[in-house]
């Protein structure tokens, strides 16, 4: 009924393959929202320097 169950598994032949899907979108996920948190950070410290009065 289910011959998938049944199946031995199967080890990989070079198991440093590089780096799974699962993995590149977590990084890229990371990776937008440290972009997204720089960009907010750098908005704020600009507001915040161009109110200093130097005169």
């Amino acid at each position: 009924m289910f011959p998938f169950l049944n199946r031995p598994d199967r080890s990989r032949e070079n198991s440093d393959e590089g780096y799974s899907t699962e993995a590149v979108a977590v990084i890229a996920t990371l990776v937008i929202l440290a972009v997204g948190a720089l960009a907010l950070i750098s908005e704020a410290v600009l507001g915040w320097a161009e109110s200093i009065s130097l005169g």
